[in-house]
Order: structure tokens, then C-alpha cells, then sequence
């Protein structure tokens, strides 16, 4: 099971934990309300009482015990026992380098004084040694295919499934999608092996959950709690969102179920939060809509196959909404079109806004990304985009997306609009000069106390577009500017790079 946050986090979490202990022991005062009825509230310092909104809270009935369940599902889960081969890095009893080469330059005298103790037999190559690890997984038809994470067997050289009886049986990998960590193995000769549905209907917050699985090796421990959040985005390479929950999973449980109350499965652990190692009750799971997805793919062809746009992408914030004319900050904004893709044969553009897929909202660049994977390679799809102030349709053949899809970069260098290359301060607070590495203008100052610095930008950005138009001079940039102000807009659409990525900033032309 792996950790999702670095070290320093792990230290503020652990500040924040005792300032929640520190408040609980101290003289904080807590109530608890036995009625459902809330009405009114009394202030402390003028007991006048203040008019609140009324809250009738549903009854909750709570399981007495999911003994029942675990019955039922527990004959589909089973413990996953992998062997895989690497190399040993642990030092010897003498406390030497274990007979490794340091980490040295190819031209260092000192690595060829290494290299001829090895080609002399006095340093022997480090040897590849044998290590095991185990996860979890459950059983999706009678026929032996089971689920599980793509990182508990993708370097297995030996895969062993170890069922709720006691037996074991040897595994073969089926196949293994990365972007989304789920993995399908197969157990031959089996014909009546016990399986689990995946759920067709996502839960809701607050739903019970109960998680089986083989954490620290102990096969078949059950754990129960709530799904404490949908849509998690949990960082790493994949576009899909992950289902939280609060039941306790720990390393060992990679590739483990979460039942629903009717013994479906409703995801597959993957992740955890641990500042320690253990269970702090923070689990993130994948949706068994993705799951139902890759798994279908994978049993088909051994391989998952995403449709491809061809953009780059960000977020819709609310001055970038409010810059453009969209009434809620939704959607995905476009921040390049790259050459010869579906996107550019279309006729989408840089700083289009994609609003909706076949009729499906897009909240997000992250949504268009998962609704656009979900795809087939060949599909048409009707892509809904706002632009220059209305909607618009765009019929899109989609591609394949291939491991190693690159952006195409412009080395054209148009000429300035004006001689001069002394900086110039412009109203926004950013002193500008021509870019003369490519189109553009380089930030070289920002007004500490300007809208500008509080929106990000930095020294050595570059300003590409102000209002979707080209920008190659401070004089070109400040016209754009009192443009966008002539127009009754209060915020100005900026297309910046850092480091050869293109971003969208809506900057906001007053200090109100």
C-alpha cells in the first residue's frame, strides 16, 4: 500500500493532531442535541437570540453486526502472494558497500580503478536476489479471474492466489494497466470458484463500507467504516478519481475489495495516507465503475486502450471564467492544441474552453481527461466548447493515446512590434521585455503590492496572449489591457509559460 504524501506533511499533520488534542482537553465546551428540531441560537456576549435555519436530520439505522456479509463475500477474497527478483543493496557484515561501485562519473579515474578490480575477479557483480510480497485481491467470475493492483504483481516472477480455506494455486498475470494501478490474474481449472459483483451504482458520503483483505499478511481481516469523500484526487499519473474512506487499510490490503451493504464491490484499495506507516484512517480507493472498465479491457486484449484529444489542459477558475464571459468557473481550459491530433484537425484552439463531451458536463480538466480515456480510439464524439462569448460544436474523431505522447513546440521566433527592449512597467504591476528566446514577453519585475504577484506570476514568465491575442511588446500588452477594460470587463484573460508549460490566468484589472 503506498503513501501519498511526503515527509514535511507527515510533520504537519502530526502539529495539527495535537493542536485537535490540545482543544479537546482543554476548556472547550461540546453539546449534544437530542432533538432533531434546531431553531434559534443565543449569542454569548448579547444574549439576543438570532433566527437559524431549521435542520430535520433523516433517522439513522446502523447494521448490528456485518457478520452476515462477511460470510457471504469472504469465499471470493483472496490473499496474493508474489515472488519477484531484484538486486540486493543491503551492505555485508563488515559494513562495506556490499562490493558495489559508487556512483561515479564515466570519465573519473576512480571508477576505472573500480572497473579493473571487477574485470580482476576482487569485486564480484552484485548478484539478484529473490524477495516476496503479498496483497490482496477478490474473484469476478466462476472461471478464476481475479482483481487486483497493478503494483502488487508487476514485477512478480511468481504469482500464488491463497484462498479463504487454506489452498493455494499458482497465477498467471493476464494483464496490467499502470494509469489506473489494477491488474487481472488468472487461476486455471477453476469452474465454480465463489465471485463478487462490481456495483453498478456508485455510493453515496456516508455509506457504509466494509473492507476485506490481507494486511501485514493476516489473510482475511474485515474492516468496516464509511465513504468519507468521492472524487479524490490523490496525485500520480492517473486521471481517475478515488473514492475515500475511513475503514483501516494498511500495507497488504493493495488490491483488496470494499463491499456495499448487498455485498457489492463498490472500489479496490490502492492508497493510503500514513504519516506512520499504519492506518490513520484515510484510504483511497478506485471506483468499481473504472474497475468494471479496465478489467473488461484487460480480460479482452491484455491491454487498455484510451481515446486521445490531443490538448493540454487546466482548471477553470472564477476569474478566468469571469474573463471570458462563462457564468460558472466549469470546464476544461485549453492551453495548446498539439500538431496533427484530433483536437487541431477539429479546429480547436488554444484558450477554447470544453464544456461538455457528448452531452456529459465537464466540470474539470481532470473530468474531460477521464471522460475522453473512457472513449474507444475511432469514436466520434460531439466536443461543446465556449468561445468568444458563445457555444459551440465541434465533431471530434478521437485517436489512440499512446504511452509517450509529446508536445510539439514552436521554435518559430516572430520579431517584436516595436525596436526598443527596455523594460517597461505596465498597469497591472509587471515589467516587461521582449522575449528574445521565442514569441512573447519575459516578466523581468513584479509590483510586490500588485493583483499580479497575488495571482502567481513570477520573474521569468513569459506572457503570451492577453485576451487571446499575441503579445510581443510592453506597448502591444498594455493596449490589450485598456482593450479589455474598454470592454467592461473587470478581468483580463493571460496566457503565461514557466518552464515550456502554457497556463491560463484570469487576472483581475482592479484591486476591488
Amino acid at each position: 500500500m503506498r503513501s501519498t504524501f511526503l515527509s514535511r506533511t507527515r510533520r504537519w499533520i502530526g502539529a495539527s493532531a495535537l493542536a485537535v488534542i490540545i482543544g479537546l482537553s482543554g476548556g472547550a465546551s461540546f453539546f449534544v442535541a437530542t432533538s432533531q428540531h434546531a431553531t434559534a441560537d443565543v449569542t454569548a456576549t448579547t444574549g439576543k437570540v438570532q433566527n437559524a435555519a431549521q435542520i430535520t436530520a433523516p433517522s439513522v439505522t446502523a447494521p448490528v453486526s456485518f457478520a452476515d456479509l462477511v460470510d457471504t463475500v469472504k469465499p471470493a477474497v483472496v490473499s496474493i502472494v508474489v515472488e519477484a527478483q531484484g538486486q540486493d543493496a543491503s551492505s555485508d557484515d563488515s559494513g562495506s558497500f556490499n562490493n558495489q561501485i559508487p556512483d561515479l562519473p564515466d570519465d573519473s579515474p576512480l571508477k576505472n580503478f573500480f572497473d579493473q578490480f571487477r574485470r580482476h575477479g576482487q569485486m564480484p557483480q552484485q548478484k539478484p536476489h529473490k524477495y516476496m510480497a503479498a496483497g490482496s485481491g477478490f474473484a469476478i467470475s466462476a472461471d478464476g479471474y481475479f482483481v487486483t493492483n497493478n503494483h502488487v504483481v508487476k514485477d512478480a516472477s511468481k504469482v500464488t492466489v491463497q484462498f479463504s480455506n487454506g489452498d493455494e494455486k499458482p497465477a498467471t498475470i493476464v494483464g496490467t494497466d499502470a494509469k489506473t494501478d489494477l491488474a487481472v490474474i488468472k487461476v486455471s481449472g477453476l469452474t465454480d470458484q465463489p465471485f463478487v459483483k462490481l456495483a453498478d451504482t456508485p455510493p453515496r458520503v456516508g455509506d457504509w463500507v466494509m473492507a476485506v483483505g490481507n494486511p501485514f499478511g493476516l489473510g482475511g481481516t474485515v474492516t468496516a467504516g464509511i465513504v468519507s469523500a468521492l472524487d479524490r484526487d490523490i496525485g500520480g499519473n492517473s486521471d481517475d478519481s478515488y473514492m475515500q474512506i475511513d475503514a483501516a487499510v494498511n500495507s497488504g490490503n493493495s488490491g483488496g475489495p470494499d463491499f456495499n451493504l448487498k455485498g457489492e464491490v463498490v472500489g479496490v484499495n490502492t492508497a493510503i495516507f500514513s504519516p506512520n506507516g499504519g492506518s490513520v484512517g484515510i484510504a483511497f480507493a478506485i471506483p468499481a465503475s473504472t474497475v468494471k472498465r479496465i478489467t473488461t479491457d484487460l480480460i479482452k486484449t491484455g491491454t487498455v486502450t484510451r481515446g486521445f484529444l490531443g490538448v493540454g489542459i487546466q482548471d477553470v477558475t472564477h476569474d478566468i471564467a469571469d474573463s471570458v464571459g462563462l457564468k460558472t468557473a466549469k470546464g476544461a481550459l485549453v492551453t495548446e492544441v498539439n500538431k496533427d491530433t484530433p483536437a487541431e484537425r477539429a479546429g480547436i484552439k488554444s484558450g477554447d474552453i470544453v464544456t461538455a463531451v457528448d452531452g456529459e458536463q465537464i466540470e474539470g480538466a481532470r473530468a474531460l481527461s477521464r471522460v475522453i480515456g473512457s472513449k474507444a480510439p475511432g469514436t466520434t464524439v460531439d466536443v461543446t466548447i465556449w468561445r468568444d462569448n458563445a457555444e459551440q460544436h465541434m465533431s471530434v474523431k478521437l485517436d489512440t493515446l499512446k504511452a509517450a505522447d509529446t508536445k510539439d513546440k514552436s521554435t518559430q521566433k516572430p520579431a517584436p512590434d516595436e525596436n526598443s527592449t527596455a523594460p517597461v512597467q505596465s498597469s497591472v504591476g509587471l515589467t516587461l521585455v521582449p522575449n528574445s528566446d521565442g514569441p512573447g514577453l519575459l516578466i523581468q519585475d513584479i509590483d510586490p503590492d500588485s493583483v499580479a504577484a497575488s495571482k502567481g506570476f513570477e520573474v521569468g514568465d513569459t506572457i503570451l496572449m492577453v485576451d487571446k491575442k499575441d503579445v510581443n511588446s510592453a506597448k502591444a500588452f498594455q493596449s490589450a489591457i485598456d482593450a479589455v477594460k474598454s470592454s467592461g470587463r473587470s478581468t483580463a484573460l493571460i496566457k503565461a509559460e514557466r518552464d515550456g508549460n502554457p497556463r491560463y490566468i484570469g487576472l483581475p484589472l482592479s484591486d476591488k
